[in-house]
C-alpha cells in the first residue's frame, strides 16, 4: 500500500472556534498548531483567511513556509473564498480575500484553495457559475495551485453530481471538487458514484464521521456533532475504497468539528484525529 498523506484541515487544529462563531480566529499560536499537527503524524495542514493572514504578518511567507517545511508539512490547505459569484460589496469582499488567498498559495506553493456554494440556496445561473468558476480556476493556475469547490447538502450545489456539472462544464485542470465524506454521506451519495468521478475532477478530499441521523439543521449538525474516524456510522471504508479507484492519492484531509473536539486539548486532540483517519485508511486498503 502507498503511503498515506494526511492533512490536518483548519478546524481539526484551530481549538475551540469553528464556522458557527462570529469571530472565526484561533486563539492558539500557529506555531502550537503546526507542532501538534507534525507531532501527531499530519503532513499536511488547512489554514483559514482569518488565520493564514495574521500568521504571514508575523513570519512573512518565506518565514511561514519554513516553519511548515521544518515541521515535515508538504501539503498545504488555504480556504475559504465565498460570495465569488456575486457582485456588488459582497463580491468587492469576497475579491479582496480571493487576492490574499491566491498570493499566498503563490509564495506558500499551496496545494488548493477552498471555495464555498451559495448556503443561502437561492436560484443561481448555472452558466453564470460555471463562467465565474473557470475564471477563478484560471487564476489559480496563474499562481500555480488549484481551486476546490465543497458542495453541500444544505446549499445550491449540494452533491457531488451537482458539483460535476459546473466543473465539467468549466473544463479547467485548475478546478475541481473538494469531496467531503460528511457531504456525500449525509446527502445519500453511494461510494459506487464517488468512485465514477473522474480524477481529473478531484482537487481535495476530506474524512470524518458521525451519527446516523443528524440532530437540528445539517450545518448545526456538522459544526457542533462530527465523531472522529471510525466512530460513527459512515461507510468509511467504501468512501475511501471508491476514491481510490478513482485514482485519488491524497492527501486525505482529516476534517473534524465538535464540540468534544473543540475542548479537548490540542495535542490529544489532533492526535486521535490522525489516529483514527489513519486507522481507517490502514483497514480500507
Amino acid at each position: 500500500m502507498a503511503e498515506q498523506h494526511l492533512l490536518a484541515t483548519c478546524w481539526t487544529t484551530a481549538g475551540d472556534v469553528g464556522p458557527h462563531c462570529d469571530d472565526q480566529r484561533s486563539r492558539l499560536p500557529i506555531r502550537a498548531r503546526v507542532d501538534a499537527a507534525a507531532a501527531a503524524g499530519f503532513s499536511g495542514m488547512g489554514l483559514l483567511h482569518a488565520d493564514l493572514m495574521p500568521a504571514l504578518d508575523r513570519y512573512g511567507a518565506r518565514g511561514l513556509r519554513t516553519l511548515l517545511d521544518d515541521h515535515g508539512i508538504i501539503d498545504l490547505e488555504l480556504e475559504l473564498l465565498t460570495d465569488w459569484w456575486t457582485t456588488g460589496p459582497a463580491r468587492a469582499r469576497s475579491d479582496r480575500v480571493r487576492r490574499d488567498l491566491l498570493t499566498a498559495a503563490e509564495s506558500l506553493g499551496a496545494h488548493h484553495i477552498k471555495v464555498a456554494p451559495d448556503v443561502t440556496d437561492l436560484p443561481w445561473d448555472h452558466d453564470h457559475w460555471v463562467t465565474e468558476f473557470a475564471g477563478l480556476a484560471a487564476q489559480a493556475a496563474n499562481a500555480g495551485t488549484r481551486i476546490g469547490l465543497e458542495f453541500l447538502p444544505w446549499s445550491n450545489i449540494k452533491t457531488v453530481h451537482d458539483g460535476l456539472k459546473i466543473t465539467q462544464d468549466a473544463d479547467t485542470a485548475a478546478g475541481g471538487l473538494l469531496i467531503d465524506v460528511w457531504h456525500t454521506e449525509r446527502a445519500g451519495t453511494p461510494p459506487a458514484d464517488l468512485a465514477a468521478v473522474p480524477l481529473r475532477h478531484i482537487v481535495g478530499v476530506e474524512l470524518s464521521d458521525a451519527d446516523s441521523e443528524p440532530i437540528a439543521t445539517l450545518f448545526e449538525d456538522t459544526v457542533h456533532r462530527r465523531r472522529l474516524c471510525g466512530e460513527g456510522t459512515f461507510d468509511l471504508p467504501g468512501f475511501v475504497r471508491a476514491l481510490r479507484s478513482a485514482g485519488w492519492q491524497g492527501p486525505w484531509g482529516v476534517e473534524i468539528l465538535s464540540d468534544r473536539h473543540r475542548h479537548t486539548p490540542l495535542r490529544e486532540a489532533v492526535a486521535d484525529a490522525y489516529r483514527t483517519a489513519h486507522g481507517v485508511l490502514t483497514r480500507a486498503s
